[in-house]
């Protein structure tokens, strides 16, 4: 808890320091370029890195009536279960971890992959220089692989089988509002909300210990939503300089209260730190850190009572530290000009979890924008 504690009071001096100490709370320049526009330097078209890599959401504003449509396609996928950052075997799981919805004593069964697929569709409006709305919406596929071990005890493998969820998510919105801009520095609040669109009791077909098949509401990990409303604020800040770019942003979940099925989510707290360098007005490729803070699961599903990891609300969040790579490219001429095309993949260098539960392995993020 001290750990998480200290993290937590880190990331936050961060962001306040990111938003202060590039200028202040004051807008200087009302005739700042617009966001994609040559800042800096002998560019002459639209910039590449006038975004933030496309793993970053709400890095940037936009001028008054103008609208933004953006696609994301994520794909995440995790392997091997961990405790704090030890890895575990699942023989080590049903031996050494006890099952808190017991009977029987331990876990009997572990989950070994998962991966998430998310459709992401965006908004964005500036009703004026200062103020930009977002709304996002998103359609999910989630699979996890499981295997069962036999009885009540024991190390024998019984078998295996893999559970499916698909359907929207939350839906989530937000105004981003100018706190400086010049040629060369910008700053904005991320004043967002998660609004609880996604189902929190989905269902499928497993496989007990005793061999038999049925159907039970699945873990807190495959549900669709949290079932809360959530508060989303942060604080972005960009830069950029002839051909380099840089920028930062500190976000932030607080999920409100219990849902209907009795249980949220922990906090999240994220920051994450850019550079990017520009080869052409067209492309440009990007480096960024994050990482990553969250509290396991508050309160309990009273219908979530398999002897399975995840069926555990101590077994979720922890501490990650994440590695990006991404490039962005940006159409200059006729028909293609203004398309934005933006791709990034994550690797984590560091895990400290709430296990045992699954690591992160990677993730892979391809997105299309479109400002008009």
């Amino acid at each position: 808890m001290r750990t998480l504690q200290t993290l937590k009071v880190a990331l936050l001096a961060a962001a306040f320091s990111t938003c202060v100490g590039q200028g202040g709370l004051a807008h200087e320049d009302e005739d700042s370029a617009e966001p994609g526009l040559t800042i800096k330097g002998d560019h002459t078209g639209i910039r590449a890195d006038g975004h933030a890599p496309i793993g970053v959401m709400g890095d940037h504003m936009h001028k008054a009536g103008e609208w933004m449509i953006s696609y994301r396609y994520m794909r995440m996928h995790m392997d091997g279960n961990r405790d704090g950052t030890t890895d575990l075997s699942p023989e080590e799981i049903v031996t050494d971890f006890s099952n808190p919805n017991a009977p029987p004593p331990t876990f009997r069964v572990v989950p070994t992959e998962m991966t998430t697929q998310m459709h992401m569709f965006g908004l964005m409006y500036a009703p004026s220089d200062w103020l930009t709305l977002m709304a996002m919406g998103n359609y999910t596929l989630k699979d996890m692989d499981h295997i069962t071990f036999r009885g009540p005890a024991g190390t024998t493998r019984l078998g295996t089988f893999t559970t499916e969820t698909q359907g929207f998510g939350d839906t989530k919105a937000a105004a981003l509002v100018r706190l400086y801009d010049d040629d060369t520095h910008h700053a904005h609040l991320n004043l967002g909300f998660s609004i609880p669109t996604g189902s929190i009791t989905e269902e499928d077909r497993v496989l007990a210990p005793t061999g038999a098949t049925p159907t039970l509401r699945l873990p807190y990990a495959m549900q669709l939503g949290s079932g809360t409303f959530d508060l989303m604020p942060g604080v972005t800040y960009t830069g950029h300089y002839e051909r380099l770019g840089w920028g930062s942003q500190f976000s932030s979940t607080f999920f409100l209260g219990d849902n209907d099925e009795g249980w949220s989510f922990g906090d999240r707290y994220q920051l994450t730190a850019w550079g990017s360098y520009l080869f052409d007005d067209w492309i440009s490729t990007s480096v960024r850190l994050t990482g990553i803070t969250q509290g396991d699961i508050n309160g309990r599903d009273d219908q979530i009572t398999a002897p399975v990891t995840t069926a555990d609300p101590d077994n979720y969040g922890g501490q990650k530290l994440i590695l990006g790579l991404g490039a962005n490219l940006v159409g200059q001429e006729g028909l293609l000009r203004g398309h934005r095309l933006g791709f990034e993949f994550g690797i984590p260098i560091y895990q400290d979890l709430n296990g045992p539960q699954l690591k992160s392995d990677w993730a892979f993020i391809i997105g299309y924008q479109k400002a008009f």
